[in-house]
């Protein structure tokens, strides 16, 4: 069954980009995007002094940074990249996530 392309509101097409990888090198762990995100993609966990990653609550953790708990929920719309002010969101475009 083909797919058939998405358009906006108006018409003109729109490619969708789902979100791929969050750097936690530069995350500062905000929360911004998680908090913009309705499905579901995102989860917060502490990071150690090794760069392990462990609950949130975790008395080890030294710092927070976003994780991808469910890529398979991304619809797609950005908005988590589009808040994210320290640039480490990473999407790819339909056709990437449908080769992957």
């Amino acid at each position: 069954m083909p797919i058939s392309a998405p358009t906006r509101r108006d018409g003109t097409p729109w490619d969708p980009k789902f979100i791929e990888a969050i750097n936690e090198e530069t995350c500062i762990g905000c929360g911004r995007c998680y908090k913009v995100c309705t499905h579901g993609v995102l989860a917060m966990m502490g990071m150690t002094e090794d760069d392990d990653l462990v609950p949130a609550d975790d008395d080890e953790a030294e710092r927070m940074v976003m994780t991808i708990a469910a890529k398979g929920r991304c619809i797609g719309c950005e908005a988590c990249v589009q808040v994210c002010g320290s640039k480490s969101i990473t999407l790819i475009s339909a056709a990437e996530a449908l080769a992957a």
